[in-house]
């Protein structure tokens, strides 16, 4: 396997490059029947897909961020790359989860400032 990709002056180390094999084998159980085994060969080669699939998908969202003269890359604009790359459908799931996400995130901030108005 290869250890570093890239030129020699700020090489990207493969380990720094992919996501953690475990993490990746841990999604992959979650889908398999308990009794089902997944080969080494398996996860590696998931670990590549997944990891090239996010870079990939990154990659689009940054550049629509540099044509808007942006710096940060938040969740609409990979919802906007999913779309532009044709994942429509996993654009829409992700939207709602993104929707549900900032709702709850906007409860907890507001039972947070309420104790901290309630301590004081």
């Amino acid at each position: 396997m290869v250890d570093n990709i890239g030129a020699d002056d700020g090489s990207i180390k493969e380990q720094d490059r992919l996501l953690p094999i475990a993490n990746v084998g841990r999604i992959m159980k979650q889908i398999v029947p308990p009794n089902a085994k997944i080969s080494k060969e398996a996860k590696e080669t998931m670990q590549e897909c997944v990891s090239e699939f996010i870079g990939f998908v990154t990659s689009e969202a940054s550049e629509k961020c540099q044509r808007e003269r942006r710096k940060t890359v938040n969740g609409d604009d990979i919802c906007c790359a999913m779309e532009t790359l044709g994942f429509d459908d996993y654009a829409g799931m992700l939207r709602r989860y993104l929707h549900r996400y900032r709702e709850l995130e906007g409860e907890k901030a507001n039972q947070d400032k309420a104790m901290n108005n309630t301590e004081q």
